[in-house]
């Protein structure tokens, strides 16, 4: 049976094509972003006939509705997820005829209250279990996407989803998850995107845990904070997302036609960090567009806000599929000519210094102080002495700590994040604002001190 992963690593996800046989083909947990299932099947010669939801996703649009258009293909949904579109509602022990085998249901609430996995069989090849966020390689799925309230009932469900449901089947069962590793899904998640049931028993960590009480207490503790739009998107995806077609397009702007509708609009400059420090347009907020792109949008952006871009050469098209990936549909425009026509236009260019390793340090002796940016878990293992911590996703909110009567030196990891901080800062009225280039790596690179959470200083070589 053949089986085509696709990762989106910024999500840290993965989605599946299946050959089910007789041409036919299902795509197990897919995203907004259905054209490569489509081609990809094409080229097989197959026809896409089934789509299997394990939930009802917080982390990116579902592209089920955009492939049911597309090909005309079932719909298969967690019965208790109580979507509002076409589909066939799947409970514990259905199991889904195919040419190949059959497609069983198990129940395996933790990561959602709705929350399935599928396994596929067929004759010549083991066991596939596609296990959504309920078991992942090395983790499994945070249990708090839900409420607080549900938190605790979920983490429950989840310790004995991973500890029983999934008993009656055999070691050599393939384990294709759709969270892993980099997602802000998975918490304990390792770098592998498959595994084997029989790997897993053996060596996941969580799968250790023999008193549930305590594992209940334990789990909520290690997941990683969580982007503000997986609170909207599990609606988004209940009631049925929009199909492409009927999303307008982004105009191509002339500068000054820009400028006007920008007051009503979040200007997102997508160029990479170097090219926004030497010159952008005030206000706009730098998002270089890279694999985490579509998770800092949701993150910082107002749900609903009308985007305006302004491109290098970054492709429009996959700035859209990002945008949509994550539920926003208000696309206005893309300034025409990019940010030479903005210049050319006389309007008003912004800049922001930046500085390495040696310029940080000097900084930071003449009393700047520095913003880190990165999460928690980054700054607990190693930070500037000195440095404030507030997580990107916590900036606006938490900007109030940070002294307006000294230059600012904003850094994260190697610099992107914290090109995004200082565009925030500047937006609320921030002046003296430098990025570290190179972040918290180039400052262990050069040999100079860093500081943990507990305490302990790491001495520096110069």
């Amino acid at each position: 049976m053949s089986v085509i992963p696709f990762v989106h690593e910024g999500l840290g996800n993965s989605s599946y094509l299946v050959g089910l046989g007789d041409n036919r083909a299902a795509v197990i947990d897919p995203d907004r972003s259905v054209q490569r299932y489509l081609q990809a099947a094409k080229a097989r010669g197959w026809t896409i006939s089934h789509v299997f939801e394990t939930h009802l996703h917080a982390d990116f649009v579902s592209g089920a509705m955009e492939l049911r258009s597309a090909t005309g293909a079932e719909l298969f949904v967690p019965a208790a997820a109580e979507v509002r579109f076409p589909h066939r509602g799947v409970r514990a022990g259905d199991t889904v005829p195919t040419a190949l085998g059959n497609v069983s249901v198990i129940a395996s609430p933790g990561h959602t209250p709705e929350h399935s996995s599928y396994v596929v069989r067929s004759p010549e090849s083991p066991p596939m279990l596609f296990s959504g966020g309920s078991l992942l390689v090395g983790g499994a799925a945070r249990t708090d996407l839900i409420s607080p309230e549900a938190t605790t009932e979920l983490t429950q469900a989840q310790y004995r989803t991973i500890t029983s449901a999934f008993s009656d089947l055999p070691d050599e069962t393939l384990l294709l998850p759709t969270h892993g590793g980099g997602s802000f899904c998975s918490t304990g998640a390792s770098g592998e995107r498959t595994s084997t049931l029989g790997f897993e028993r053996r060596t996941n960590s969580l799968l250790e845990h023999r008193d549930e009480d305590e594992f209940v207490s334990w789990f909520p503790t290690t997941f990683p904070a969580a982007p503000r739009y997986f609170f909207r998107l599990r609606t988004v995806n209940q009631a049925a997302p929009r199909l492409r077609a009927q999303i307008p397009e982004p105009a191509a702007l002339p500068a000054r036609e820009f400028d006007r509708v920008s007051w009503q609009a979040t200007v997102i400059d997508v160029r990479p960090q170097a090219e926004f420090m030497a010159g952008h347009i005030p206000g706009a907020m730098s998002n270089a567009f890279r694999d985490s792109f579509a998770t800092w949008l949701g993150w910082l952006v107002p749900e609903n806000s009308p985007l305006l871009f302004v491109l290098g050469d970054e492709p429009l098209e996959r700035v859209i599929e990002e945008c949509l990936l994550v539920g926003y549909e208000r696309l206005v425009g893309v300034l025409e000519g990019g940010m030479p026509a903005w210049s050319e236009a006389g309007l008003e260019v912004a800049r922001a210094e930046v500085v390495g390793a040696e310029g940080a340090r000097r900084l930071l002796g003449d009393g700047a102080i520095a913003v880190d940016v990165r999460e928690l878990s980054e700054f607990r293992e190693g930070h500037i002495p000195g440095a404030l911590h507030i997580p990107l996703g916590d900036l606006e909110s938490g900007a109030a700590a940070i002294p307006r009567d000294r230059p600012v030196l904003t850094y994260c990891g190697h610099g992107e994040r914290s090109a995004t901080a200082l565009s925030l800062l500047e937006r609320l009225g921030f002046s003296d604002l430098v990025n570290f280039d190179g972040g918290f790596g180039a400052w262990q690179e050069a040999g100079f001190g860093s500081k943990q959470m507990n305490g302990e200083l790491n001495g520096g070589n110069r």
